[in-house]
């Protein structure tokens, strides 16, 4: 398992390395954003840029990009969103945001999915496993931008219930930014539970079918007895790798949704670069997200041994 997991390590490594190579080498190709004239920090910009080689050789640029990250955490400063500005300070002060709003719809998300994947088997070929199952595929088939749309209009338009965007300030955890929270997290949600519920239901329905299964019952066990503490816990070994994948995932946020509540996120902060043509900005965005995506994958895949120590990862036998 270490071995596996240094070698999907190294791996992780050097697909971010490649990809972080390929898009500065784009982003480099295309000509600088405008400096406003008469902006005093826009001479702090134009020396920054002659410092990072912005005349020189494109690996001359990328060896001194790569240099200032890893010897002073310096990702660069904002061309044009937060002019003169350094990125890393300012990409910090909009993850908080991110991370509570998708924190709060994972937990609200994942006890929900499970139980009624777990109602739906228990109830297989029944009105309710029919029609939650149809419900979970029409839910997973819908954006989560649809959702958001109506959340606003029902409950903040039409019942007033929550207000149409999330309340500014940095006093994350007020009652009040919870509640302005709630539609962006409820959009989130939606997904998240249909697919835990129709996972957990494919994989509780086979595992109840299974030949250990009978043989429990045949032990004189009922089958509340059985399905717990046998069913469930062999169900559970494709369940918790998402579970933590998920949680690795908070951090990514999600772009639209950011954008539709105004939650002062890292989504938001994203597109806003691209539209904004804000290089240094999109691209540590771009390492970042790139890099959540590789950790979590590999998170994912290595808890399946520790959950399940009859799996050994990376084995050849």
């Amino acid at each position: 398992m270490v071995k596996y997991a240094l070698k999907r390590f190294v791996l992780m490594l050097t697909t971010l390395f490649i990809i972080t190579a390929i898009c500065f080498t784009l982003i480099r190709l295309l000509p600088p954003a405008q400096l406003p004239v008469g902006d005093p920090h826009a001479d702090v910009v134009r020396a920054r840029r002659e410092a990072l080689g912005y005349n020189k050789p494109i690996l001359v640029q990328f060896g001194l990009y790569l240099k200032g990250i890893f010897t002073r955490w310096d990702w660069g400063i904002s061309d044009k969103l937060y002019l003169g500005q350094s990125v890393g300070p300012l990409f910090i002060s909009k993850l908080p945001a991110t991370m509570l709003v998708n924190l709060y719809s994972i937990i609200f998300s994942i006890p929900i999915g499970i139980i009624l994947g777990v109602f739906a088997a228990l109830k297989k070929n029944t009105w309710a496993d029919h029609s939650i199952s149809t419900l979970t595929m029409v839910v997973i088939s819908v954006p989560s931008f649809v959702y958001a749309f109506l959340i606003q209009y029902f409950l903040s338009y039409k019942i007033g219930l929550f207000p149409f965007v999330m309340k500014g300030g940095t006093d994350y955890f007020s009652p009040s930014m919870f509640v302005s929270m709630l539609p962006a997290v409820m959009s989130l949600s939606f997904g998240t539970i249909a697919g835990f519920t129709r996972t957990t239901r494919a994989e509780l329905t086979e595992v109840l079918t299974s030949e250990f299964m009978l043989l429990a019952r045949t032990k004189g066990l009922t089958k509340r007895q059985a399905t717990v503490r046998h069913a469930f816990k062999n169900c559970m070994v494709v369940i918790v790798p998402g579970i933590f994948g998920s949680f690795v995932g908070i951090l990514g946020g999600s772009f639209i949704i950011e954008k539709i509540f105004s939650v002062p996120g890292v989504g938001s902060l994203y597109i806003n670069s691209i539209n904004g043509r804000d290089y240094p900005m999109f691209m540590m965005l771009t390492i970042f997200y790139t890099a959540i995506g590789l950790v979590s994958g590999i998170v994912v895949d290595i808890s399946y041994g520790f959950i399940d120590p009859r799996i050994r990862m990376g084995s050849k036998k």
